[in-house]
């Protein structure tokens, strides 16, 4: 045992209670034992006391801490009764006086663990001196409400020490218990009397300490005797608990400093100094673990993998922690049955032995958590009752920070992009990482990289309304006519009610555009001859409808023909429009249902657009999948898809002609480009557009091909019920054609083709074109 010969150190000025030094309690302890039932715990208790009688120091207040070093054996045998001999080299606990922060009898591992070599109490690193003397203040108000006064309240708060570990150079975590058994409370004169009222007041403020100042003034008490101060290491939990507060953090992987400390408090738990933690997220999409945090590589391991191809060493432990669903423990890095590429590249970065756990979200695969140490044996598996605890917690604050940086992104592509085709919705997503990167880098001007897909394939189609200007033009024309003629009718009958010479004048008006319109109608017609109507007769119309009943019959059939919402007549044209909207919309709703179809055979881009008629654009191409091998078949597979959707397209709208309120026809035209090119996304129009200028051609053939005429005849290329392709080279009339065959081995087009020549548009000449009859 050693003993502090030292004077108490002195205190902050705010524990206002007189305390002394006393082994009276624990004595008068000893007193009591001497007729124990138990005889042998009664001639121990007798053996004591001899010993007391002999050793007067022990009596009353000691202020001269050498006695109790010159009575040494003395404090020894007294303190059997707190410090039990079995347990004597593993407990941790110390025996102060009343409150005070030095000890003057210990256990060595609470010396060890709390104490200077001085014996005066470490200051622990989460609590100050002052906030310490507070809360021993608190707890001698309470040893004096149940000594004093009977009544026994809870502490309601709990004391951990953080205090360092130099043989590990860390800290670790103790919960700390105050026994004052061995206190006495002696009140100087008489005690405060307290009511019910007053007791219950404290009850409820705990914390007041004002309060329990003016109700039990602290001069008037005085404390004898000894502290009993207990350790529990309580590190395992405390660290469980401040990891899960940590990780349910926002951003708490994204800054190097808090993964610092994440790996700080695991170095604590596991008693590894050198321990490292590494975290990758597993992106499902390119099958592979990635970087975290666009500024920080969380990962120690994944960060030195050359690759994460299916034959790597990685990607077979990968697959081994898939399958079996617990962690890979290596003991030891170099003796581990691992493959040898993967052995010598965690060896290479100073790993002898780790640990390896994925961290599930539900069913889902998140992430790698990454265990290391320099030290062979340092990750055992005994380690993993310290890993699987918290393999959740860092799995929902992957889960989480993968969420966070998914929101960024799609702002980035929603302010940048609008809306993306899922095939390319991965290389969006790389330069928003990438933007977001530069951003956070501090380069506050940084700009989106240009979006630019090379080598892939063309294919274009439309289905066109024939003749659908004409048809808008002669219903707009139609309509305006009917208009007129119903107004003309009233203006006619208002005339023998009313001698009116405006009526005159709206009649000339009426009948000079009746006359012009059955001739024909020219721009501005309509807005013109609609405006007149609305600010000049209907006015007029209205005042007729109000004064001469006998109007009202022809004006009540003027007003049942206008459409209640347009306020014109809106017949011929509303069947016109009702027409294309079914047409378009049968078209559309097929070509979408077949496109999900072909989406299987090959990831592509797909792009369609509704006008009087629907033309889409398709772009196939390694370039714009992920991961995925390209090949030509899959091209070819798209080809003859697109012949199979467009001989369908013919045969649907062909049925559908019937019942339209306008009998419309539809043509059908393929474009045919052999060559690969390039496509640039524009962010200014927000889609994209061919890229160089060899490319172009393929741009301006596409936008004037549905006006192409025959070589010789004017007749035009496309015609309803047949299918045209538009081609520049005879080899792609030769593949093509071999599709053609098969389709009429199919009975779905005619057995005649013809090979045309077209005639030349404006800026392309050359062209060449395939027509064929579809079998209705």
């Amino acid at each position: 045992m050693q003993l502090n010969t030292l004077e108490r150190p002195a205190s902050t000025g705010i524990f206002p209670f007189a305390t002394f030094l006393s082994l009276e309690p624990l004595i008068a302890y000893w007193q009591e034992r001497v007729h124990d039932a138990n005889k042998g715990t009664a001639a121990l208790a007798q053996a004591i006391m001899a010993q007391v009688q002999e050793g007067t120091w022990s009596r009353g207040s000691i202020t001269d801490m050498t006695a109790l070093e010159c009575g040494c054996d003395l404090v020894e045998t007294l303190m059997l009764a707190v410090f039990p001999p079995a347990s004597f080299p593993t407990d941790l606990s110390g025996a102060t006086p009343p409150f005070a922060r030095f000890s003057f009898y210990h256990t060595p591992r609470f010396a060890e663990v709390l104490l200077n070599p001085n014996h005066t109490v470490k200051q622990p690193l989460n609590v100050d001196a002052a906030t310490m003397e507070v809360y021993m203040m608190r707890v001698a108000y309470l040893l004096i409400l149940e000594k004093v006064y009977g009544v026994k309240l809870p502490l309601d708060t709990t004391v951990v020490f953080t205090v360092p570990d130099y043989s590990i150079g860390l800290y670790r975590h103790y919960s700390v218990e105050f026994n004052s058994t061995f206190i006495e409370v002696r009140v100087k004169g008489e005690a405060p009397e307290l009511t019910h009222e007053q007791i219950e007041t404290l009850g409820h403020n705990l914390h007041r300490l004002d309060i329990w100042k003016e109700l039990l003034p602290p001069e008037l008490f005085e404390l004898h005797g000894f502290n009993i101060v207990h350790l529990v290491d309580v590190t395992d939990q405390e660290i469980l608990s401040e990891l899960k507060y940590d990780l349910l953090e926002r951003d708490v992987l994204q800054a190097s400093d808090r993964l610092e400390q994440i790996q700080e408090k695991l170095r604590v738990l596991f008693g590894r100094p050198f321990l490292q933690l590494g975290i990758a997220a597993y992106d499902e999409k390119k099958r592979a673990f990635v970087d975290f945090g666009r500024k920080i590589n969380h990962s120690f391991l994944t960060k030195q993998l050359q690759n994460q191809e299916v034959s790597s060493g990685f990607r077979q432990i990968y697959a081994r922690l898939m399958l079996e669903r617990q962690p890979v423990v290596l003991e030891n890095v170099e003796t581990a049955d691992i493959p040898e590429d993967l052995r010598q590249q965690i060896l290479g970065i100073g790993i002898r032995s780790a640990i390896l756990a994925l961290l599930p979200y539900g069913d889902d695969t998140v992430g790698l958590l990454e265990l290391g140490s320099p030290n062979v044996g340092d990750l055992d598996e005994f380690s993993l009752e310290k890993v699987n605890p918290f393999i959740p917690l860092f799995a929902v604050a992957v889960k989480r920070n993968a969420e966070d940086i998914q929101t960024r992104v799609q702002a980035i592509i929603k302010e940048k992009f609008t809306a993306i085709h899922p095939t390319m919705e991965w290389r969006f997503t790389d330069a928003a990482l990438n933007l977001l990167e530069k951003i956070e880098d501090g380069n506050k001007n940084a700009e989106m990289e240009a979006i630019v897909f090379h080598e892939v394939y063309p294919l274009h189609g439309s289905s066109d309304i024939r003749g659908s200007s004409t048809a808008r033009n002669e219903a707009i024309q139609g309509d305006l006519i009917e208009h007129l003629s119903l107004a003309n009718k009233v203006l006619k009958k208002a005339s023998e009610f009313q001698a009116l010479p405006i009526l005159d004048e709206l009649k000339f008006y009426v009948n000079k555009n009746l006359r012009r319109l059955r001739q024909g109608i020219i721009t501005g017609d309509e807005v013109n001859i609609l405006e007149s109507i609305k600010t000049e007769v209907e006015p007029l119309f209205e005042y007729l409808g109000t004064n001469t009943p006998e109007l009202r019959s022809i004006l009540t059939e003027y007003w049942d023909n206008i459409d209640p919402d347009l306020g014109i007549l809106y017949k011929r044209r509303k069947a016109f429009e009702q027409s294309v909207t079914r047409l378009n919309d049968a078209v559309s709703d097929y070509l979408d249902e077949e496109e999900e179809k072909a989406q299987q055979m090959f990831p592509h881009y797909f792009q369609r657009f509704k006008t009087d008629g629907v033309e889409y654009n398709i772009y196939v191409g390694g370039a714009l999948v992920e991961n995925k091998p390209f090949d030509l078949i899959f091209l070819k597979n798209l080809r003859l898809w697109q012949l199979l959707t467009m001989v369908e397209i013919t045969r649907r709208t062909a049925a559908l002609k019937a019942e339209l309120p306008m009998p419309l026809e539809t043509t059908q035209l393929v474009l045919i480009h052999s060559q690969p090119l390039s496509i640039r996304f524009r962010q200014d129009e927000r889609q994209f557009d061919v890229d160089g200028t060899y490319n172009i051609r393929y741009e301006i053939i596409k936008k004037r091909i549905d006006k192409a005429t025959i070589l010789g005849t004017g007749e035009r290329l496309t015609q309803p019920g047949q299918l045209a392709l538009v081609y520049t080279q005879a080899r792609e009339a030769t593949e093509y054609m071999e599709y053609i065959d098969y389709l009429q081995d199919r009975n779905l087009l005619e057995p005649e083709v013809e090979e045309l020549e077209l005639e030349e548009l404006q800026g392309v000449k050359g062209l060449l074109a395939l027509r064929v009859k579809v079998k209705l």
